[in-house]
């Protein structure tokens, strides 16, 4: 069990990460408004009316009119932006925090937002197709959220990440370690653990979509697993002569020294 932290990794093409921090506040606002801060009648109206229900959705079972809020195809995405309480918000939003903004750098913007939505959706299929008659709604930022991650590890497996393990000791590790381990998990708890509370099937479809659809939805020229990232030079290292050379001042102009780019 790992929290990501933080990771050390600039933004390369964008100079901050709008629609990551729009996606956080935006879900902020709406556990505010459908969990937080109304009464239990309100949470049980929006969980069965903006939920995920394969029942529903796959024509098993049918909604009752009083809580319908959304046509049952919509909810492939209204249900991503639901959370059960703090921590559930929390931890999905933690995660989009520190992996996010380098997908979004690597995307762009408005795919970035596309791909978020994507991962959602296959999330929310892929639960679907494991229990297609089950009538619990699924709510959660988790697929999104399994798709950016399952993104970051393809875009920069190498880049040093502080996390902290065991809920006790931070270490700074190549992202690939935590987060294979955490993708690893995921598929594990589907295999053993399919009915449980948790839908480890949505969080197997955003991981899922999110590999895929990142090879060819990134910018041109985006490279895959780091393999081409180059650290700027400080500065332009000069050969100094050996003591006791003569110097002769150069008869062609001095040439400029770059600094950091």
């Amino acid at each position: 069990m790992f929290i990501p932290l933080h990771d050390r990794n600039a933004l390369r093409h964008i100079r901050m990460q709008y629609v990551t921090i729009g996606l956080i506040l935006t879900n902020a606002l709406v556990f505010a408004f459908t969990t937080l801060l109304v009464p239990d009648s309100v949470i049980e109206a929006s969980v069965y009316g903006l939920g995920f229900i394969p029942a529903v959705v796959f024509d098993y079972a049918a909604l009752d009119p009083a809580l319908t809020l959304v046509p049952p195809d919509a909810t492939f995405i209204t249900y991503a932006f639901l959370h059960s309480n703090l921590m559930h918000l929390g931890s999905n939003m933690l995660f989009l925090w520190v992996f996010g903004d380098n997908v979004e750098d690597a995307l762009g913007h408005f795919r970035f937002l596309l791909f978020y939505l994507a991962c959602a959706a296959a999330g929310a299929l892929f639960h679907g197709l494991v229990g297609p008659t089950s009538q619990s709604p699924l709510i959660g930022a988790s697929g999104a959220v399994s798709g950016v991650v399952a993104a970051y590890l393809m875009l920069h497996p190498k880049v040093r990440v502080w996390v902290l393990v065991l809920f006790r000791f931070p270490l700074p590790l190549p992202a690939f370690l935590p987060l294979l381990f955490w993708i690893g998990q995921q598929f594990v708890m589907l295999a053993i653990d399919g009915e449980g509370e948790v839908s480890w099937g949505a969080h197997v479809g955003g991981i899922i979509a999110g590999a895929l659809l990142v090879i060819v939805v990134r910018r041109r020229g985006v490279p895959l697993f780091d393999r081409t990232i180059v650290t700027p030079k400080a500065v332009e290292h000069i050969r100094v002569p050996p003591v006791g050379t003569a110097v002769t001042p150069p008869s062609a102009p001095r040439r400029n020294i770059h600094w950091g780019r």
